[in-house]
């Protein structure tokens, strides 16, 4: 049941990330642009916790699977600063 949990959350993440792309592409609105980087972020970061958990369990791949998170949001931060001023 977990893998299942697993690869939807990938999935949901990864067309989140689509569709935030496609909408800048469409609208060039900068706000979008950090959004989007920060949701492919969070999908690299499900898909390797499919393939940290799932694919290959004996091997810990924490800092792989955690660094595109972190830079996902730091991005998302920096434009939320960017953008309001």
């Amino acid at each position: 049941m977990a893998e299942a949990v697993y690869l939807l959350c990938a999935l949901t993440s990864v067309v989140c990330a689509a569709l935030l792309v496609r909408s800048y592409a469409a609208t060039r609105v900068r706000l979008m642009l950090w959004s989007a980087l920060c949701f492919v972020g969070l999908a690299l970061n499900n898909v390797l916790l499919y393939v940290d958990l799932v694919l290959t369990p004996r091997t810990d791949l924490w800092v792989v699977r955690t660094v595109p998170a972190v830079v996902g949001i730091a991005l998302l931060v920096f434009g939320l600063v960017w953008e309001s001023e």
